[in-house]
């Protein structure tokens, strides 16, 4: 079926082509957000504009993520790409040398201008979504690690973990899956370090966007109890996950067995059709067979207690989950063991019964999807360059591209493959939407783009380009 073909190479003379149509729907849609409008206006690192705005900087290494680039120096590819050119409308962009002088010229002031033009135009997208998608805007934090094997990069330093790197700090809108705000931080950082008042610039964001309520959720790390009460008082839920400690674990053990109640987590997902047989587990059989020790969770049940933080003026609801497991080794019993998590949350049970608690702290878990997303789906956490200002520059104009895909499923007239576009993952999203071989066609009027092979995607780029040059945000 492989067989060799009478195969030879020649340069076209006068047809110019480019792998990535995708990005001339990309650059529209950009336009019709105001985008780069909102940078120029935000970010002010250049005495005189010659050649190149603060926008072709940040749009520059954006759209080398989403034209397939992995790493800074892709830059160098595009650049001497003719049609690349001709579809941006632009005489040249940035060489991978000029864009890292330009991430290394930015300050934390400039890092947060440029973050305000993309709030600016997050806020204006949310104006898309319906109402019942604005009643109630989840935030979701968390930190991680972005390990590097430089040396002489300033600001990394240790992390628990025993790497070397940098720890960022992600605050993303689980509704739509896109980050608003990124912050690179030493290596040592904990995780809930210096979260707090991103935190409320998130409350503030959402609010500002037409969110009606506001829930905040993390893990463990970020119960931050001296904040709780403020965050009541202003009207904000919280659910959040809190450390097992010994006196939390008394409590519970302490409440009698009516307390606690059966809890059942549901199925995963409605089915369409009739449910199919479940396969043999493999992993199980093979654990049995060589007499690995196995902890299996037998059942679950759910008990609520009031907890009254040290830190805050009132008592807030504490959520116990009881998880009874049993310890087996081959085919023996070897004992039963009982491990308990805690979570606390301001809602009322009125709002979250004590199961949807624990759903919601669970959900929260999508957030490491998107966090996966950025490291190596968009590649945003390289850290390319030699200090942690210039990491964090790099991290956000990157982390654009990301929310560009958002974006692009929320304003886009609504399909089923709008709405499978927020769910997809980026790698795919370039594969099905980005990366489709287009031939450029200059005309004295207009650029055409001629789609050279089949996609079920060509028909989003056509009506995606006809809904962004007839449309105008305010």
């Amino acid at each position: 079926m492989l067989s060799g073909a009478n195969t030879r190479y020649e340069v076209s003379a006068r047809i110019q082509a480019i792998p990535c149509g995708g990005i001339g729907l990309v650059h529209q849609f950009v336009g019709t957000l105001g985008l780069a409008d909102a940078i120029d206006r935000n970010l002010h690192v250049f005495k005189r504009h010659f050649p190149y705005h603060e926008s072709d900087h940040v749009l520059n290494l954006a759209y080398n993520v989403m034209a397939g680039g992995t790493c800074i120096e892709d830059l160098e590819l595009l650049r001497t790409n003719e049609g690349y050119l001709v579809v941006l409308n632009a005489r040249r962009i940035p060489d991978p040398t000029t864009a890292g002088d330009f991430l290394r010229r930015l300050t934390e002031p400039d890092i947060f201008g440029l973050m305000t033009a993309m709030h600016e135009t997050q806020r204006r997208v949310w104006k898309r979504l319906s109402t019942d998608e604005r009643k109630l805007a989840l935030i979701d934090v968390d930190g991680t690690i972005a390990p590097t094997t430089g040396e002489c990069k300033e600001g990394m330093d240790l992390s628990y973990k025993g790497e070397w790197g940098y720890a960022p700090l992600i605050v993303s809108l689980a509704n739509t899956r896109e980050v608003l705000f990124a912050v690179n931080r030493p290596g040592n950082a904990v995780s809930h370090s210096g979260a707090q008042p991103y935190m409320n610039k998130a409350i503030e964001l959402v609010r500002a966007g037409g969110f009606k309520r506001v829930r905040l959720r993390g893990d463990t790390d970020f119960s931050l109890t001296a904040h709780f009460d403020a965050w009541d008082r202003d009207g904000v839920e919280f659910v959040f996950g809190i450390d097992a400690h010994p006196s939390f674990v008394a409590k519970a053990e302490a409440l009698p067995e009516s307390a606690f109640l059966a809890f059942s987590r549901g199925p995963r997902r409605k089915l369409a059709s009739e449910p199919r047989e479940r396969p043999d587990n493999v992993k199980e059989k093979i654990v049995e067979e060589r007499g690995y020790r196995n902890v299996v969770l037998e059942a679950e049940h759910v008990a609520e207690i009031d907890y009254w933080p040290t830190k805050a003026q009132r008592g807030y609801r504490m959520i116990v989950l009881r998880k009874s497991l049993a310890v087996k080794q081959g085919q023996l019993r070897l004992c039963d063991e009982t491990r308990y998590f805690f979570y606390v949350t301001n809602a009322s049970p009125s709002v979250l019964s004590a199961e949807e608690v624990i759903k919601q702290a669970n959900a929260r878990c999508d957030q490491e999807n998107v966090i996966e997303q950025l490291k190596n789906g968009v590649r945003a956490m390289r850290m390319p360059s030699n200090s942690l200002l210039s990491n964090w520059a790099y991290l956000v104009c990157t982390s654009l591209a990301w929310n560009l895909k958002a974006w692009m499923s929320v304003c886009l007239p609504r399909t089923k493959a709008s709405l499978e576009l927020r769910r997809m993952e980026f790698r795919r999203f370039l594969n099905v939407l980005m990366l489709i071989p287009c031939q450029v066609v200059k005309t004295a009027r207009r650029v055409w783009l001629r789609v050279l092979t089949y996609s079920p995607w060509v028909r989003v780029l056509i009506e995606g380009m006809e809904w962004a040059r007839r449309r105008k945000f305010a």
